[in-house]
């Protein structure tokens, strides 16, 4: 499915950096506890003319890999000896941010890979390891980025739902796979029910989903009446984030995987009026009934 635009903090997705040829650390002065906002104490003066990284909490996590979506609370600076502006803070959004480590700027992949979640990373980074000559907007050309990135999570490709439970059945849609595995759904014959249907068929051993928190979820989708898979994380690789309860995603979404346990596995039959109203062509069509499975990895 694709969540209405799942519009992540972009300047995240966008920056930081990393250990270079064993470069010490920036010369920055960073307090507070991870997962806290933290308190930076930029030097006077310039900014290092060189990518700097320094891990100033280790995590016990999972090591963060090229190919993980990683979620992480952050704040960005310039650098620039003057005013050293703040540029983002996900402390400001109130959840954190969810980017994919290999599609950011080199110097998003360079500072996070290797470290473990749980993990406080600071970079600083040179403008050939951010922007370079075309910075986006609120930035000029040739400034230093500074970072400050705890990081939370890391899920890879093949992430997938642990919780107890099985194959199942909704509304005559048969879904197989067990705990870990990948699903695969079988669609019936005949007409759609007209309401929402909801199964969960594994239930986890996490918190219960809350309107407004980040979840990170694998999900497969399909049109009913059709044989094509209308999206799938597991094909494209990379599971995907989203804020629950907040209008970012589909309404029936919403409805199903708020209070749901994370860890569950859940299966939907969406109706056209909690589907794509609109359509979204040319995959769906208004009147068309829409089937998910989709497994909770994460709420944050």
């Amino acid at each position: 499915m694709r969540p209405r635009a799942l519009l992540v903090v972009l300047s995240l997705a966008l920056a930081c950096g990393c250990t270079a040829g064993g470069q010490a650390g920036p010369d920055i002065a960073v307090g507070g506890d991870f997962g806290a906002e933290p308190e930076i104490g930029f030097p006077a003066g310039g900014p290092s003319e060189d990518l700097r990284v320094r891990e100033q909490m280790a995590g016990t996590g999972a090591v963060v890999e090229p190919g993980d979506l990683v979620v992480a609370h952050y704040t960005a600076h310039v650098w620039d000896g003057r005013d050293n502006r703040l540029l983002a803070s996900s402390f400001d959004q109130g959840v954190p941010a969810s980017f994919p480590l290999n599609g950011a700027v080199t110097g998003v992949g360079k500072a996070l890979q290797g470290h473990r979640v749980g993990s406080r990373v600071v970079a600083a980074i040179p403008p050939e390891e951010g922007y370079g000559p075309n910075p986006p907007g609120g930035m000029s050309a040739g400034e230093t980025l500074f970072y400050v990135i705890d990081v939370l999570g890391a899920f890879p490709a093949g992430a997938a739902a642990q919780g107890s439970g099985g194959p199942g059945e909704l509304a005559g849609v048969k879904i197989t796979g067990g705990p870990g595995e990948r699903p695969a759904l079988t669609l019936p014959d005949g007409r759609p029910p007209a309401g929402l249907e909801t199964e969960v068929l594994f239930r986890g051993r996490g918190a219960r989903t809350q309107a407004g928190r980040l979840l990170v979820v694998q999900y497969e989708g399909r049109v009913w009446g059709s044989d094509a898979v209308l999206d799938s994380t597991w094909r494209t690789g990379r599971p995907k984030a989203f804020r629950i309860g907040k209008g970012a995603v589909i309404p029936g979404w919403d409805r199903a995987l708020t209070g749901v346990p994370v860890g569950s596995r859940v299966a939907m039959v969406v109706p056209p009026a909690l589907g794509y109203r609109q359509g979204l062509p040319p995959l769906v069509k208004p009147s068309d009934t829409l089937v998910f499975v989709v497994d909770v990895l994460a709420a944050y």
